[in-house]
């Protein structure tokens, strides 16, 4: 029996090292045999349920095609058309689509209503996102990571994730950078914020006893010899938009802006960029949603946390992070379902 059999997958820290490991291997796996048109259907008449209280792209599109290319029967449900949470308690809409389905993956608000739905579920559970982790988005990243390694492992590199701090990717890199040993710089003007989350707060505790994670809002240190930049749109999907808000933001976090000139400043000719995606770099795709004189004063004409021409260009390695959630997505559904090792 493999070691992930009938587990679920809410949070990076509840896997080791090895398991870590182990997932990205399978992946590649997964990924040589799509391409090679090799690959053989483990999941059929497995039916598996897709519960989104948040919309999704990526996510969405990955796990269905994970799914389908194995074999496997999906039903999606959107929170807001069914009993979820509302006439149903979580606790009971677990135990019954126990009954129905083989997995369950959720995609929600809060971390700790896919921890009761996982509590009470007699099927394997997985986390599309939740407000504190992105799980799944962080181990297609680390496939990307590695793919793009030449003379080093991923324990080895230095990863620097820039802009906004506090929400899920950079939460859930900071666990990544805990379990595997890499280095890890955050580079902001903001602090760490856990709002009394006992999540947050837990990631919080361990940063301070852990050398390889630094919080800094000097970039020329942060971004010194990194091999990665990561970053993500400065407001937040658990973030209610306004344009008041999204101009605090702004003023907050254009000078951390990843740019040709910022990417100069790592001193490293072959950096990698990365980004979860949406991101805001064409204009014509955000000037509407504020005040166009803000755009003006900081001269934000060419994208906001990431410019056009960076994203466009070779060091850009952020679609093959898009498209490498199909493979790990696949990796944890089939580990997960299936008793032997892939």
């Amino acid at each position: 029996m493999n070691q992930f059999y009938n587990k679920h997958f809410l949070k990076l820290s509840d896997f080791s090292k090895k398991d870590l490991y182990e997932l990205i291997k399978i992946s590649e796996k997964l990924k040589y045999k799509k391409k090679k048109f090799k690959e053989e259907k483990k999941l059929i008449n497995k039916n598996i349920i897709l519960i989104y209280e948040k919309n999704s792209t990526r996510t969405r599109c990955s796990f269905e095609i994970a799914c389908f290319d194995q074999g496997a029967n999906i039903t999606y449900l959107n929170i807001k058309d069914s009993h979820i949470g509302y006439k149903e308690s979580l606790k009971d809409s677990a135990r019954i689509l126990s009954n129905m389905y083989h997995g369950l993956q959720y995609r929600g608000q809060y971390q700790k209503n896919i921890e009761v739905i996982a509590k009470y579920a007699s099927i394997p559970v997985w986390n599309g996102l939740t407000n504190e982790f992105h799980p799944t988005q962080i181990l297609a990243d680390l496939l990307t990571i590695k793919e793009n390694l030449k003379n080093k492992k991923i324990e080895q590199i230095k990863l620097s994730y820039i802009g906004d701090i506090n929400n899920n990717i950079s939460y859930s890199l900071i666990e990544a950078s805990i379990i595997i040993g890499f280095k890890l710089c955050l580079i902001s003007p903001q602090k760490l914020k856990s709002n009394n989350n006992k999540y947050i707060n837990n990631i919080i505790k361990k940063i301070k006893y852990n050398n390889n994670i630094h919080i800094t809002n000097n970039i020329n240190f942060g971004i010194k010899n990194t091999d990665f930049i990561y970053t993500d749109v400065w407001l937040s999907m658990g973030e209610k938009e306004s344009p008041q808000l999204w101009e605090k933001k702004i003023k907050e976090l254009h000078t951390y802006q990843v740019n040709k000139s910022l990417l100069m400043k790592s001193q490293n000719n072959n950096i990698k960029v990365m980004h979860c995606l949406p991101s805001l770099h064409l204009y014509n795709h955000y000037k509407n949603l504020f005040n166009k004189a803000i755009i003006a004063k900081y001269n934000l004409y060419n994208g906001l946390e990431i410019t056009d021409e960076v994203f466009e260009s070779n060091n850009s390695i952020i679609f093959q992070q898009a498209e490498n959630k199909i493979h790990t997505m696949k990796a944890i559904i089939i580990t997960s379902l299936l008793k032997e090792k892939y």
